[in-house]
């Protein structure tokens, strides 16, 4: 036994030599390296640091205040179509995960046979069979245990599962993953129907104000104070907003659909409160430090999982150069008379074997798996990288885009709150035939234009919020 354990040993250690030598030829330029994890040490000037309790690591349902918008988010994660569809994902790469550990642990199987067998009278056993007064024809009953165990002395199957495990990791923090983006997707669509809601209002306002305008007009006209084109201009500005009504109106079926299809249900109204829209002010949300994304971000955690597992992947294929040790036993009763089936020691039968097996020719197969696992790390390493740098671009452009918007509804906010003051002046100077009619309309054209603006930057901000949060690795975290 110890002769055959050195023998054993020496063989696996001139194969690991050579294997050494042949991966490193065979791979060429093509070799796998590591994933480069640097990023900077900050976002810049416009960061926002803290400690450890980043803003980020709020769960969603205290993050947004909003109760309707909550409530929207909560059926969108029991119901949405895509996400079930990504949790029966997870199930199957468990599924793979026990089917791997199944070939690694020992097969043991049991049995019952029977059968008839017939020799030739000319030759040696048909001879010697009617020598000793055994049948022609001979009854074979049989029953018993087998087992099968592959020793997996290179760990080619401990490696496969733990690639696998890894992979079934991955597939949580790519569900993860998929919860922010179905959160913010949610969150955004809901600032866009308060804001068309906002906009609609203002909109019905000013058409109240250009139609009660329009009437002026048209008595002015009868005194003779006013002409026939005054009248047109306004009666054209109140149809132009009718109009545009209607487009905001379809605008808002169309995003209310769209909420209702990631809520996973047909189209009916929604829940909002739009008076909030305005006066909710936009969170501050802390970055923390760069390197916080690699533990933060779902997509950033799930492509660091995939490049474990390709890395256990590319070992497991280049075990296969190695030898296999595969040990095979048997144990039961066979016996060619029924009577005699269980009669112990005469009808015991067992074995037992050891096969170790080389990969000698054809092993074109086992390089060419070889290098696509090698090929498979590599495409894992620069995904990993990709994702690092698509995680800190997302936090960087969401960074100076808070920044813009909050300044530019400052201005906004004065540019409405000084033209409401003009149209107030521009009617009195209007009554008083100071102003004519078409300085009036270009400043409730422009009180209206400003307003609506003024709903959509407000919006905007909202949503660079839902983004920067997104984009730190929020929104997938929820209190039990």
């Amino acid at each position: 036994m110890n002769r055959w354990w050195s023998l054993v040993t020496a063989v696996t250690a001139v194969c690991a030599l050579s294997l050494t030598v042949g991966c490193a030829n065979m791979l060429g330029n093509n070799k796998a390296r590591e994933a480069k994890k640097a990023v900077p040490q900050s976002f810049g000037a416009l960061a926002t640091v803290s400690g450890p309790s980043v803003a980020v690591q709020r769960q969603w349902d205290v993050f947004f205040a909003d109760p309707d918008l909550r409530s929207l988010i909560e059926q969108a994660l029991e119901n949405n179509q895509q996400l079930n569809i990504q949790l029966q994902e997870i199930i199957l790469t468990q599924n793979n995960v026990a089917a791997i550990r199944g070939e690694y642990t020992p097969f043991l199987g049991a049995g019952v046979g029977a059968g008839l067998e017939k020799v030739g009278d000319d030759t040696s056993q048909g001879v010697s069979d009617a020598a000793h007064g055994v049948p022609r024809i001979l009854p074979d009953f049989r029953f018993g245990f087998v087992a099968s165990w592959e020793t997996d002395i290179w760990s080619r199957l401990r490696n496969a599962r733990k690639a696998a495990n890894l992979r079934y990791e991955a597939t949580i923090q790519e569900r993860n993953f998929l919860i922010t983006e179905i959160v913010a997707e949610i969150a955004n669509s809901y600032y866009d129907l308060v804001a068309l809601d906002n906009q609609i209002e203002i909109l019905d306002r000013f058409i109240g104000l250009q139609t009660n305008a329009l009437e002026v007009v048209k008595l002015k006209k009868a005194a003779a104070r006013e002409t026939e084109l005054g009248v047109q201009r306004f009666r054209a500005e109140v149809l132009k907003n009718q109009g545009r009504r209607f487009s905001l109106e379809q605008q808002r079926i169309i995003v209310e659909s769209r909420i209702n299809f990631l809520v996973g249900r047909f189209p009916q109204p929604v829940a909002r409160n739009p008076q909030t829209l305005m006066s909710t002010n936009p969170d501050i949300v802390a970055t923390g430090l760069p390197s916080d994304l690699l533990e933060n971000r779902p997509d950033v955690k799930a492509a660091e999982l995939r490049l474990a597992a390709s890395k256990l992947d590319t070992r497991s294929a280049k075990a296969k150069f190695y030898p296999s040790l595969r040990l095979d036993a048997n144990i039961g009763y066979e016996s060619f008379n029924l009577t005699h089936l269980i009669k112990t020691p005469q009808s015991l039968a067992y074995s037992l074997a050891g096969n170790l097996m080389a990969p000698l020719l054809n092993r074109a197969g086992i390089k060419a798996d070889y290098r696509s696992a090698n090929a498979r790390q590599i495409q894992a390493v620069f995904d990993y990288e990709r994702s690092i740098l698509q995680a800190f671009t997302d936090v960087y452009n969401q960074l100076t885009a808070i920044s813009n918007l909050r300044q530019r509804y400052e201005q906004l906010a004065q540019q409405v709150e000084a033209l409401h003051t003009a149209i107030e002046v521009s009617k009195v100077l209007y009554q008083s035939a100071q102003l004519d009619y078409y300085e009036v309309l270009m400043t409730v054209r422009d009180s209206l234009q400003a307003e609506m603006e003024l709903v959509e930057a407000k919006r905007d901000q909202l949503q660079a919020v839902v983004a920067i949060y997104q984009a730190l690795g929020g929104g997938w975290r929820q209190n039990p």
